[in-house]
């Protein structure tokens, strides 16, 4: 734990100065996960949120993935990613089959429904994000897009590391 032998008003001024930039990122975390919870239609008529469609698109993407494979790639627990799993396969956007070479492992793929819903995504979130950038540059340049995921980038990496 770090301390400081800072003076009260110097503590106050530096918590405002610090605490406007925090705040920042903690509405921008809970918007953006109000977003993710939202259910989307992806072009398919089908209503399904952003952590169910990128968890199949990643599925589609690496077929016979394990749900362990999946929570250490979205760095989630093991426990989540099966609840996820389940739900796409009750939706049936995928298919849970044991590994014959081990029983433990249960690879998942996706069904016709499930790649025609992941390709309707793909093209979804490719217009999606364009669209977003070229409204980010209304406002900031190229360089400071680029400058903004050059940080989230390191900030993921000192999150993943528990700091």
């Amino acid at each position: 734990m770090l301390h400081h032998n800072f003076e009260p008003d110097s503590v106050n001024h530096l918590f405002n100065q610090l605490n406007d930039k925090a705040n920042q990122v903690y509405k921008f975390a809970m918007l953006y996960n109000d977003y993710m919870s939202e259910k989307h239609d992806y072009g398919t008529g089908q209503l399904i949120n952003m952590v169910e469609v990128h968890t199949l698109t990643a599925i589609e993407d690496n077929p016979g993935i394990t749900t362990s494979q999946l929570a250490s790639m979205w760095n989630r627990t093991n426990s989540a990613l099966s609840q996820t799993a389940t739900k796409l396969e009750k939706k049936g956007y995928i298919t849970r089959v044991k590994d014959s070479d081990n029983a433990r492992n249960v690879k998942l793929n996706v069904t016709p429904q499930g790649r025609a819903l992941s390709i309707a995504h793909k093209a979804y979130d490719a217009v999606d994000v364009t669209q977003t950038l070229h409204e980010l540059n209304r406002s900031c340049t190229i360089e400071e897009i680029d400058h903004f995921f050059k940080v989230i980038t390191h900030y993921i990496q000192l999150l993943e590391k528990g700091g």
